[in-house]
């Protein structure tokens, strides 16, 4: 998967497009899964979105450090795993005492619309979903 993405990542970026925002995405502290988020994170830059990948087993310090430094326009969670879902809701408050008045999309096995109106996120069911929830959040 990785290499096939290497592959096509910097023919993606050959292209001239123009930037549709920056988002920061990462997977959640305790959580290392990040084939979903790779593809992810492919699809909204092939969209016109300029990616800061946090990596896996981020803590919401890494999310709000990243969205900070590079002026987010969303900030992007995934987790696969129950015991990691919480630090999502984490992950947003963090945001939110820092001043990171963005929206926040998330995403993964376990993650659903419910799950994500409570913790005032929107929810991406698929990659595709990913990209247009993206779009329709900066426009």
């Amino acid at each position: 998967m990785n290499v096939g993405m290497d592959i096509v990542k910097p023919l993606i970026a050959d292209t001239d497009m123009p930037t549709l925002g920056t988002i920061v995405i990462g997977t959640v502290k305790g959580d290392l899964h990040d084939i979903g988020k790779n593809l992810v994170v492919m699809m909204l830059e092939s969209a016109g979105f300029k990616i800061v990948d946090v990596g896996v087993d981020a803590s919401p310090e890494d999310f709000v450090a990243a969205a900070v430094d590079n002026n987010a326009d969303i900030v992007a969670m995934s987790a696969m795993l129950t015991t990691t879902m919480q630090m999502m809701d984490k992950v947003v408050a963090a945001c939110k005492d820092a001043g990171v008045d963005v929206p926040y999309l998330i995403g993964g096995a376990l993650v659903s619309t419910i799950f994500s109106e409570k913790i005032g996120a929107v929810y991406a069911a698929d990659v595709s979903a990913a990209v247009e929830n993206a779009k329709e959040l900066v426009s």
